[in-house]
């Protein structure tokens, strides 16, 4: 089968989408099927604009994004509309390639297959909102023009129930779930890293949004924790003056940017792992200290609150994360449980269930 993916960005550039769509365009080549990948990152991508990377064609198309969001790429358009594929998957609703999918697979009034299309799969990685009252603005103006695209999709793949539920409020459509995977033995076999004290760990881009000042502010009741901080971002000098005035900064260890194969050990070694993000499609933080055997303390909000229905993740309430007792009180209550308590999703499940979304869409025409 010939498969074309359209998403914003692939590696070298990181994030979970990138992830979630290189994890599955390798995992369709290694069972035999062609994928290209067409993405609108050509102006930031250390990387030439036609390539293979693991088996994948990778096709780069300029564009530009205001605010560092959206991804205005119109060439993806007519690269659609001259593709040989079989299926046409589109990634990420909050960026303007998944629109130039459905236009470029038959776009018009009516939709999908009827005017010319091939089947057209979307995976949104919805979260509703964002951290930027810029990009929120953007998101209210772009709501008709996405929920277009989306309903044109003849499947609709949500990577967590809570994003299920968030589609089917706001775009009345119905969407299949399929979890993001996991490379499982990667982190179960890790060797712990090892620190003068026992920590606490906190991984991701360093933004306001992302929560890490509220485990900053429970260190000050979990005297016998220091709090390991891997990742870089804007926010980081505002963390390191939470620190200094919640009267912890020797004790909070900012790693900066963390190289992958460091990663495992590190979630391995930690007591806890901590998220109190306020938006999240997924978590695949969460999903990555687990498999080292690390139970996890996680903001009630977003994508997240699926993951306190297991047995190694305790939640703290929205709104609770700002407290500094309520965020130690979890911390308290995490040390003590076991992980994985349940199984983790693999890639290989992913591609699975996708390849099955392929073929049963083919099988309908």
């Amino acid at each position: 089968m010939k498969v074309l993916q359209v998403t914003t960005r692939y590696p070298p550039h990181t994030g979970g989408v990138e992830t979630h769509v290189a994890e599955l365009a390798e995992g369709l080549v290694a069972r035999g099927h062609e994928v290209t990948v067409l993405t609108a990152d050509a102006r930031s991508a250390d990387a030439p604009r036609r390539h293979r990377r693991d088996g994948v064609r990778v096709i780069r198309h300029r564009g530009v994004a205001p605010g560092g969001a959206f991804h205005v790429a119109p060439g993806i358009v007519r690269a659609v509309r001259e593709s040989d594929a079989d299926v046409v998957h589109a990634h990420n609703y909050h960026s303007l390639p998944l629109c130039f999918a459905a236009l470029g697979n038959g776009g018009g009034p009516t939709r999908k297959r009827s005017d010319g299309g091939r089947p057209l799969v979307a995976t949104p990685h919805y979260h509703g909102a964002s951290a930027s009252e810029f990009r929120d603005r953007l998101l209210s103006l772009y709501r008709p023009l996405g929920g277009w695209a989306l309903r044109r999709a003849d499947a609709l793949v949500a990577v967590s129930e809570w994003e299920a539920a968030a589609l089917a409020r706001d775009f009345d459509v119905t969407t299949r779930v399929i979890p993001n995977g996991l490379h499982v033995e990667r982190f179960a076999d890790a060797t712990p890293t090892t620190r003068d004290r026992p920590y606490l760990l906190s991984v991701g881009r360093l933004e306001e949004y992302k929560g890490v000042q509220h485990a900053i502010r429970a260190l000050a009741e979990l005297p016998e924790y220091d709090l390991v901080v891997a990742g870089s971002g804007p926010f980081a000098d505002d963390l390191r003056r939470v620190a200094r005035s919640a009267s912890v900064a020797d004790r909070v260890k900012f790693l900066g940017y963390v190289a992958d194969d460091d990663l495992p050990g590190l979630y391995a070694g930690a007591a806890a792992f901590l998220t109190l993000s306020g938006f999240e499609a997924y978590g695949m933080t969460v999903a990555e200290a687990l498999a080292a055997g690390t139970p996890c303390v996680v903001r009630e909000t977003g994508a997240l609150v699926d993951w306190v229905e297991r047995d190694d993740v305790v939640g703290v309430a929205d709104g609770d994360e700002r407290s500094p007792t309520a965020v130690a009180e979890a911390v308290r209550q995490a040390v003590e449980r076991d992980a994985p308590a349940q199984p983790l999703p693999t890639w290989h499940d992913v591609v699975d269930a996708i390849e099955g979304v392929y073929e049963s869409l083919a099988s309908d025409d």
